[in-house]
């Protein structure tokens, strides 16, 4: 699978990317240096998750930060993302896991299908063609589950729901910014926008294995892993997904309070990033 361009010509679409990360020092630096290499007219906010070890020191020039005090898991770190694209009037928000695993250069194929309009959520899928990347039995089966189930739910039919490469357009942004599940949302999400009429789509992307860290869903959490999910998932046909009176109405958002943005002691090796206390 070749890979895909950067898209030519002047845009004037302000794209984010999304990195949450807990502690991982070990990938995050070198992602965030690859990130602007690949994609230096995007904005690249670094969402640290409460981590122990410094993970925020990693993040390079021109990257904007945001410190989370406490953990507070990847649902609450990518509404924070989603929340700050919204205030600051992002057009597109694209998710990029800090372990690494997802390519800068994939990125554009996420954008070039929001930019066709044929979808309003853009997800880069493992499993569409035919890739070095490899997964378990045990977790290829449990994506596999929650792809069927999404597809008797919804109708949608999915090949890798579990994915965390995605791309949002404003739409969905304003919609994750008023509402975001907490544990492992990527099905969840996939399931609430389909129902609230949103239009989602699967892009083939090519994807690295995990060399460092530790992944927030190991061997013997598998199966914990799609029963909690699964009945998630079924909980939310009860819900209302995002009311259209909350979200279909954009109020302007009041500036960050300036006091809360802060300069970090400059990092040894490269100058300071911007950061934002939470």
């Amino acid at each position: 699978m070749p890979p895909v361009p950067p898209i030519g010509g002047p845009s004037s679409l302000r794209c984010l990317v999304i990195v949450p990360a807990y502690n991982e020092r070990a990938a995050v630096g070198k992602l965030i240096r690859r990130l602007h290499k690949h994609l230096p007219q995007y904005d690249v906010l670094l969402i640290d998750d409460g981590s122990t070890d410094d993970t925020v020191n990693q993040a390079s020039q021109h990257t904007k930060v945001v410190e989370l005090p406490f953990n507070l898991g990847i649902g609450g770190a990518m509404q924070t993302g989603y929340r700050y694209a919204d205030i600051n009037g992002y057009d597109i928000a694209i998710q990029v896991d800090g372990d690494g695993q997802h390519r800068p250069s994939e990125v554009y194929r996420l954008v070039q299908k929001l930019q066709s309009g044929e979808c309003d959520l853009a997800i880069g899928s493992r499993f569409m063609a035919d890739t070095q990347y490899r997964q378990t039995f045990t977790r290829k089966t449990g994506i596999h589950m929650l792809g069927t189930l999404i597809r008797w739910l919804t109708g949608l039919k999915t090949t890798d729901c579990t994915s965390g490469f995605r791309a949002a357009n404003k739409k969905v942004i304003r919609a994750f910014a008023h509402w975001y599940p907490e544990d492992y949302p990527e099905p969840e999400v996939i399931l609430l926008l389909q129902r609230a009429g949103y239009r989602i789509d699967e892009v083939p992307v090519r994807m690295r294995q995990r060399r460092t860290g530790t992944t927030s869903i190991p061997l013997m959490r598998g199966l914990f892993y799609v029963v909690k999910v699964t009945v998630c998932l079924l909980l939310d046909m009860a819900r209302e997904p995002w009311p259209q009176g909350k979200v279909a109405v954009h109020e302007p958002h009041p500036q960050p309070d300036p006091d809360l943005v802060r300069w970090p002691a400059a990092h040894p090796h490269h100058p300071p990033s911007e950061s934002v206390q939470a």
